[in-house]
């Protein structure tokens, strides 16, 4: 099976702590998903995150059906990287690191995720046209919603 890859990285005019703080609270990732996708925390979201939590959720990112997505926090580096690795859910395989770096006049934050899509063959058939698409759309939204929140890197 193929495993696909996807890495973006995103600039903001905030500091480490802050980029930190914001990424590590498991309830902000409600707040840079797009609402269309019905995203709902539904456990595991009471503590900033450590190694070995598991968060579940529910999610809505095709045709209005609700999915359970179980993901646990398998590294955790303090402001410096940390991963969530999908027990349950959409994905055959998905593993996402998410990587912080100081830079001047801001932070520098990297999302690296690899993933596989579920059914095989007709899971890659689909990919270029419906679920590579839908993960960039999702991180595009992100992007945009950050720069709300915190501005956008002039530097």
């Amino acid at each position: 099976m193929k495993i696909y890859n996807y890495k973006g990285v995103q600039k903001l005019p905030i500091s480490l702590d802050e980029a930190w703080n914001f990424f590590s609270n498991p309830k902000n990732l409600k707040v840079i998903t797009p609402e269309y996708m019905g995203f709902i925390t539904k456990s595991g979201d009471d503590k900033p995150l450590f190694a070995g939590q598991l968060i579940q959720y529910i999610v809505t990112p095709l045709l209005g059906i609700p999915l359970k997505w179980v993901t646990e926090i398998t590294n955790v580096e303090d402001k410096k990287y940390f991963v969530d690795q999908q027990l349950y859910g959409p994905y055959s395989l998905w593993h996402h690191k998410h990587f912080f770096k100081e830079i001047p006049g801001g932070v520098e934050i990297e999302d690296v995720v690899d993933y596989k899509v579920p059914m095989g063959i007709l899971g890659q058939l689909v990919h270029p046209f419906l679920v590579k698409p839908k993960l960039n759309e999702i991180f595009d939204y992100r992007t945009k919603k950050l720069i709300e929140l915190f501005g956008d890197y002039k530097g």
